[in-house]
């Protein structure tokens, strides 16, 4: 029992280290982040350089955005090219089978007139049911 709880307290210090670091790493992040917000000092309320900062933090936020969008877009266009193929494909291999069967149903129908022919004496199953 005793061996099980400094493995436990060890693993409590793991993830309170990499929540520390985490954490460090989010300030720094925003600290960064702020940094585009403050204006230098000398510089005038409202000037172009605010305009500029607000046009860069809108271009960082929406650009990830826009690409996202943009690769599901050609992915589903993608998608919708194959879809596209592969109907075609499976239409062209309905009209086969219709057309193998159409066969296949011609091909029974004279082998059994030829067969009813060779043999005279015999019924067909529909003519011994009725019977």
């Amino acid at each position: 029992m005793n061996a099980t709880r400094p493995e436990r307290l060890s693993e409590i210090d793991q993830a309170a280290a990499a929540a520390a670091e985490f954490e460090g790493e989010i300030r720094a992040f925003v600290r960064k982040d702020i940094s585009v917000w403050r204006k230098p000092r000398g510089e005038a309320e409202g000037g172009e350089n605010a305009v500029s900062n607000m046009d860069t933090l809108i271009q960082r936020v929406s650009g990830a955005s826009v690409e996202e969008i943009d690769r599901v877009i050609a992915e589903l266009q993608k998608l919708r090219s194959t879809l596209t193929a592969e109907g075609e494909r499976i239409r062209r291999e309905i009209t086969n089978y219709a057309g193998l069967s159409q066969s296949a149903m011609t091909s029974l129908k004279i082998i059994a007139e030829s067969l009813t022919q060779m043999n005279p004496n015999t019924q067909s199953p529909t003519h011994k049911d009725a019977v």
